[in-house]
């Protein structure tokens, strides 16, 4: 048996026959021989490698994201690089820098650029976007429904009787991203249930994690702000502001009912476990990939498309 033969059997060349295939399986088998990966990627001109420039894994989305994507990854066969970007200057050095040269393609969640900078998105690289600073741009975008999601967030509040919803986490002066984009829906909700939109119960957090939370929420009991009800724009957020809540006396939902947004997998171990909008995490990261593949694999063809996620409101003790 020729190794040419061999290589064909585990290229999976079309034109074997059954009986040739079976016998060089077998052979394969008994011998417990495995593919030279890098051999054949090298032969290839393809490292098997595909990265993910994200924002700070402390924000447990991101992190779990990262998982989701490499398990998608790893069903087509690839590797996961991940680079993990803090401001404007570390992001135009990952997407520019001699990393992505090792990739074959890379998955890339914006985090200070924005809709002015899609002319940096110009790469060699085949590339898919995430998160929501940049939409209609050049590349592939699986987004998350950020303002529908947190619309219905406000309206499950309003459902349960609460009508002063106090929300954490917003970005001063932002519209496009996802703190601006969660803010408008929760606005929508508001409206279509004819409640004003009070500017007092609208706080803002830098980043979005617990100890932003907290310390939002600290502020608006100290403001002695009057409110039934909380809509922290992430889990984290929504966390931090349990335990000061708890910390007050306040009883949860009778005095005060919660909801975040991401449904990371702590929110169903809180005490109280915590409602939220569920993004569509692994859907995103399967739909990321599955683009990104077909783009690795010579789909040019087609224009840039915008894949938005399904979510679903998750109900649990927190406002129940």
């Amino acid at each position: 048996m020729s190794i040419k033969t061999v290589s064909n059997v585990v290229n999976n060349y079309a034109h074997i026959s059954p009986q040739t295939k079976r016998k060089v399986l077998e052979a394969i088998d008994q011998l417990g021989y495995t593919p030279n990966l890098a051999a054949r990627n090298l032969r290839m001109g393809k490292s098997g490698v595909i990265g993910l420039i994200i924002p700070d894994l402390r924000n447990v989305y991101f992190a779990e994201l990262a998982a989701d994507v490499m398990r998608a990854a790893e069903r087509h066969g690839l590797a996961v690089l991940i680079q993990m970007v803090s401001d404007r200057k570390t992001e135009t050095a990952a997407l520019h820098g001699s990393r992505i040269q090792m990739t074959d393609g890379v998955l890339y969640s914006a985090l200070a650029l924005g809709q002015e900078d899609v002319d940096l998105l110009d790469i060699p690289t085949p590339m898919v976007l995430l998160g929501d600073r940049i939409f209609n741009g050049p590349k592939d975008h699986v987004t998350i429904q950020n303002t529908e999601g947190a619309k219905r967030a406000t309206q499950h509040l309003i459902e349960t009787g609460r009508r002063k919803i106090l929300v954490l986490g917003s970005h001063e002066g932002e519209l496009i991203g996802s703190a601006g984009l969660r803010l408008e829906g929760y606005r929508q909700g508001l409206e279509e249930a004819d409640l004003g939109y009070d500017r007092s119960l609208v706080y803002h957090a830098g980043t979005w994690l617990r100890s932003d939370g907290a310390h939002a929420m600290r502020e608006a009991l100290e403001a002695k702000v009057v409110f039934d009800a909380v809509f922290a724009l992430n889990d984290a957020l929504a966390l931090g502001a349990l335990r000061v809540l708890q910390e007050a006396g306040l009883r949860i939902p009778s005095d005060v009912a919660l909801i975040g947004f991401d449904d990371i997998d702590e929110t169903r171990y809180s005490s109280p476990t915590l409602s939220t909008i569920d993004p569509g995490r692994t859907e995103i990261a399967e739909r990321a990939v599955h683009a990104l593949v077909q783009r690795m694999n010579g789909k040019i063809d087609i224009p840039p498309r915008e894949i938005p996620a399904d979510f679903r409101l998750v109900v649990r003790e927190s406002t129940s």
